[in-house]
């Protein structure tokens, strides 16, 4: 499916993301390995075992990139122009390897902008939850999203 433009998003209303993903033990290693994180909660399962979780901890980067790509297919592909920030990011429990994550979408806020009439920048809040429903990840974005054609200035 093609990602929406800027007139297709409605302030307040959720999209439920239909494609879910398990995270696995590669995905864990590969991504703590690429970014060079060698803390012992995603790496040593005889350390993250004593800590507090009890088992390792999946690296949150990971968790991120999940819950911001998930939607991309449904929401930004093909009609967004650049991520323009991050404005809040929340892990409220932690993601562990074997745990499905599905993430629903909402729009926050939208305004065409100022200096480019054919785009809109838009509010966008991903939350991903694991297979207890338990919320794992909260991110508040903005996006620099095309008009529809025709549509501005």
């Amino acid at each position: 499916m093609a990602g929406m433009y800027y007139e297709d998003f409605v302030i307040g209303k959720v999209l439920a993301h239909e494609a879910t993903r398990t995270v696995t033990e590669a995905d864990n290693l590969l991504i703590t390995a690429l970014t060079m994180n060698v803390q012992p909660l995603h790496l040593d399962a005889e350390f993250a075992g004593q800590s507090m979780y009890g088992q390792r901890i999946v690296n949150s980067i990971f968790t991120l990139g999940l819950v911001t790509g998930i939607p991309v297919q449904e929401t930004t592909l093909g009609t967004t122009l650049g991520n323009l920030g991050f404005r809040e990011i929340e892990f409220p429990k932690p993601v562990f390897i074997g745990d499905t994550l599905r993430v629903e979408t909402e729009a926050l806020d939208k305004r065409v902008s100022n200096s480019r009439p054919d785009t809109g920048i838009v509010g966008i809040e991903h939350r991903g939850y694991n297979q207890r429903d338990e919320l794992v990840c909260v991110v508040r974005r903005t996006a620099l999203m095309k008009r529809q054609p025709g549509a501005g200035p």
